[in-house]
């Protein structure tokens, strides 16, 4: 069989790093004003772009009812950032953002955009 990448980049040239796709899932607390909230997550945009990442989608930020207690609250105000950086960058990002105190829980997890799907020869 035959692997092809779907919306993939190629591997530049001369061994440089690639950049990967990546989506950030942000829960920031629903009591703090709404100066607070857009500045944490104006602080978490900079820390991409600080790491080498280019942001492709904000996404945006919205109010929902937590799955349970967190700190005990309730709610949360969601956000889904998408952006591209070098491998190293999540776990810098990581470690900054775990220690803002705004912020109630954090995924960075690598977007499905890159997968490899076996093709068989038969359906070439």
């Amino acid at each position: 069989f035959i692997c092809i990448g779907i919306e993939g980049t190629k591997r530049p040239e001369g061994g440089a790093t690639l950049d990967e796709s990546y989506e950030l899932a942000l829960v920031v607390s629903a009591n703090v004003e709404d100066e607070v909230r857009t500045a944490t997550i104006e602080k978490v945009n900079e820390l991409i772009t600080r790491f080498g990442g280019t942001i492709t989608d904000p996404g945006t930020s919205e109010k929902k009812k937590l799955a349970y207690d967190i700190q005990h609250m309730s709610e949360g105000f969601y956000s889904f950032i998408k952006f591209e950086a070098e491998a190293a960058a999540p776990a810098e990002i990581e470690s900054r953002i775990r220690i803002m105190d705004n912020v109630l829980r954090f995924l960075i997890v690598k977007d499905g955009g890159n997968l490899l799907i076996p093709i068989f020869k038969d359906d070439v």
